[in-house]
C-alpha cells in the first residue's frame, strides 16, 4: 500500500470519484433535496486547505463493475485529475454466483488503467455487513473481496480507505432505514477516514462511537425492513432494472465546489 507523507496532499488540486451509490452519497440527502455524501464531504475538506480545488463525482446508484469501467474511467482518465477514488465491485457480489476472483481481476484491469494516467488512486474494501439481515449471505464474498482488494492496492501503489476497519460504521446511526447505504453521519465517518488515509487534516473518523448502538431490530422490523427495502430491491434485479436507470451524475465535470457540505452533530441518528 502507498502511505502518502503529510506534504502528499498539497498536489491534490482535483478529484474524480468515480462509483456506484456510495460514492454518489444516496441518503445524505442535503436540505435543497440533492445529494451529498462522502466524495463531496472530503472535496470540501480539500477546500477548506486550498483555493479553487476542483472536484467531478461520476458515481451512479446501482451500477456494476463492468459499467463503471465502460462508462466513467475513461471520463475520468480523460479529467487528468490528481487523485481518483474507485470503489466498485458491491453490486456484483451481491448477485446470486456472483465470481470474486473475476471481478477482482477486472477491477484491477481498471485500477491499472487509472494508475497509468498519474494519478494517485484511492480504492476501498468493503464494510461489514455481518448485522444486516440477508445481505449478511454475502459476508464471507465481501472479506474475500477485500483481500483482493488490499493486495491490488499494494501492486499497484494505490491509497488504501479499509472500510471493513472503521468501527463506527458497526454503529446502526451509521446507517439509513435501507441498512444498506449510509446515513449522514456514515458519509461523514468516511469523509474523514479518507482524509486521514490523505493526510489531509480533518477530525477523527474513529472518534465517539465504537459500537452497536440501541436495542437489535425485532423480527418485526426485520420483516418491515424486507417488505419496504429489500424485495423491491430483489425484483428490479430480477427484471434486470436498477435504481440508477435514468440517472445522470452529479457533476459530471471537473468544477470547483461552490458549497461546503457540513458535518452532521456527533451522535446524531438518521
Amino acid at each position: 500500500m502507498h502511505h502518502g507523507t503529510v506534504a502528499d496532499h498539497a498536489a491534490i488540486r482535483s478529484f474524480v470519484a468515480i462509483g456506484d451509490s456510495f460514492t454518489e452519497g444516496l441518503n445524505d440527502t442535503l436540505p435543497d433535496g440533492a445529494l451529498a455524501g462522502w466524495a463531496d464531504r472530503f472535496a470540501a475538506t480539500l477546500a477548506q486547505q486550498y483555493q479553487g480545488v476542483r472536484y467531478a463525482n461520476l458515481a451512479i446508484r446501482g451500477r456494476v463493475l463492468d459499467q463503471i469501467v465502460d462508462e466513467q474511467v475513461p471520463v475520468a482518465v480523460a479529467a487528468k485529475p490528481d487523485l481518483i477514488a474507485f470503489s466498485a465491485g458491491g453490486n456484483d457480489l451481491l448477485r446470486a454466483g456472483a465470481d470474486v476472483d473475476a471481478t477482482a481481476h477486472r477491477y484491477e484491469q481498471a485500477v491499472r488503467t487509472l494508475r497509468a494516467t498519474g494519478a494517485r488512486v484511492l480504492v476501498f474494501t468493503g464494510f461489514d455487513v455481518g448485522s444486516t439481515p440477508v445481505l449478511r449471505l454475502a459476508r464471507g464474498r465481501i472479506a474475500i473481496y477485500n483481500e483482493h482488494l488490499r493486495a491490488i492496492a499494494d501492486r499497484n501503489a494505490c491509497d488504501l480507505v479499509d472500510l471493513w476497519s472503521l468501527t463506527p460504521l458497526r454503529d446502526r446511526r451509521a446507517f439509513s432505514e435501507d441498512r444498506l447505504h449510509l446515513s449522514a453521519d456514515g458519509h461523514e465517518r468516511v469523509a474523514r477516514l479518507v482524509a486521514r488515509v490523505l493526510n489531509v487534516p480533518a477530525p477523527d473518523p474513529f472518534e465517539g462511537w465504537t459500537g452497536i448502538a440501541a436495542a437489535e431490530p425485532s423480527r418485526r422490523d426485520d420483516l418491515i425492513w424486507a417488505r419496504t427495502y429489500f424485495l423491491p430491491w430483489v425484483g428490479r434485479h430480477l427484471r434486470g432494472r436498477s435504481s440508477g436507470d435514468f440517472v445522470l451524475p452529479k457533476r459530471p465535470e471537473l468544477d470547483v465546489l461552490g458549497r461546503v457540505v457540513g458535518a452532521p452533530a456527533e451522535g446524531a441518528g438518521r
